[in-house]
């Protein structure tokens, strides 16, 4: 059997998103030795936008997956390493008092050891198994944020399902754009919630659909057609035709932080975002989590790309033993 490839770099990023490749465009200018580990490119948040219209300087004509081409490309550029791979573990090697530890990344085909890590693996993943239709159409109708997504259903019907408080937000961001929100919940509002439910309600063009469950997103070649719902007491399904679906949980948010491969190493919030300070580091001397890892409220790209910045040159500032952070490095 062959032995798994030994790397030893300065940082090591888990996940290729506008965070990580803006954070290794930074760290690579810095002269750090910086590797990428991205499960798969074509798969995250950013990936499956269809057109970017909030990021600055950016045509909206470009779709999500030409933009994080360029950040990766220009991360690449600047020497980054970048890798296509599926993270199982991570660990932390300590040294003696004072010394700094090694942050060991495993791979199926190498063992990465770094002087820094940093998590940059978003909020794709699903609270519940998707339902019939959902992954199909994802990027094609299906979207789990409005505020990326909700211009390009202007004066269109689109459905909200959830119940959670992020669900509610999105519903009402919604209807400045939408014609109708059809708005779906499995179960009746929590008394904490009566406040955000009667704010929602109060849009003229919020249609309701209490104790209702999702059967399955419906749609064709263009994208999305319609939802298939079945209310309580009925005994058929009803299809409801919208061009937007916005997907939030039966019971909690549409996404959660991608986490699993760090296990109790890090500190969480009470959401599973990974908790950081304002240098974007951890629980974990070393260790750095950036973008929609954070569970941050801000879904939005050039958040993400903020992240990145931060963390980068904090992480600049804690290998070279800085007091303060260095402005901005010169590539020669």
């Amino acid at each position: 059997m062959d032995q798994p490839e030994i790397v030893e770099c300065d940082v090591a990023i888990v996940g290729g998103g506008p965070a990580g490749c803006t954070c290794a465009l930074y760290t690579s200018r810095a002269d750090l030795k910086t590797v990428i580990l991205d499960k798969n490119p074509a798969v995250g948040a950013l990936a499956i936008t269809s057109h970017i219209a909030n990021y600055p300087g950016v045509d909206r004509s470009m779709t999500g997956e030409e933009l994080l081409n360029q950040m990766r490309t220009q991360a690449i550029q600047y020497g980054t390493d970048y890798r296509r791979a599926q993270v199982f573990m991570v660990d932390i090697e300590e040294k003696g008092e004072g010394e700094e530890t090694v942050k060991v990344v495993y791979t199926p085909d190498a063992i990465f050891r770094a002087r820094a890590l940093v998590l940059a693996t978003g909020a794709m993943g699903r609270v519940s198994p998707p339902f019939p239709g959902e992954e199909e159409y994802l990027g094609h109708g299906v979207s789990y944020c409005a505020t990326c997504d909700g211009a390009f259903y202007r004066d269109a019907e689109v459905a909200v399902f959830g119940m959670s408080l992020e669900a509610m937000e999105e519903a009402q961001f919604l209807t400045k754009f939408a014609s109708t929100v059809h708005w779906i919940t499995p179960s009746k509002p929590r008394p904490e919630d009566d406040h955000h439910v009667e704010e929602l309600l109060s849009s003229g063009n919020v249609k309701k659909w209490p104790l209702t469950r999702l059967i399955s997103v419906e749609g064709e070649v263009s994208g999305v057609t319609g939802v298939k719902v079945r209310q309580k007491g009925e005994d058929e399904d009803k299809v409801i035709p919208v061009e937007g679906a916005f997907i939030y949980g039966a019971s909690g948010g549409g996404s959660r932080p991608i986490t699993d491969f760090i296990g109790s190493k890090v500190e969480y919030d009470e959401g599973g975002g990974v908790i950081v300070n304002e240098d974007m580091e951890t629980s974990i001397k070393g260790v750095f989590a950036i973008g929609d890892i954070r569970n941050t409220a801000f879904k939005q790209v050039v958040v993400a790309a903020a992240d990145g910045c931060i963390a980068a040159m904090s992480i600049d500032k804690y290998l070279k033993g800085r007091k303060s952070v260095k402005v901005d490095w010169i590539h020669k």
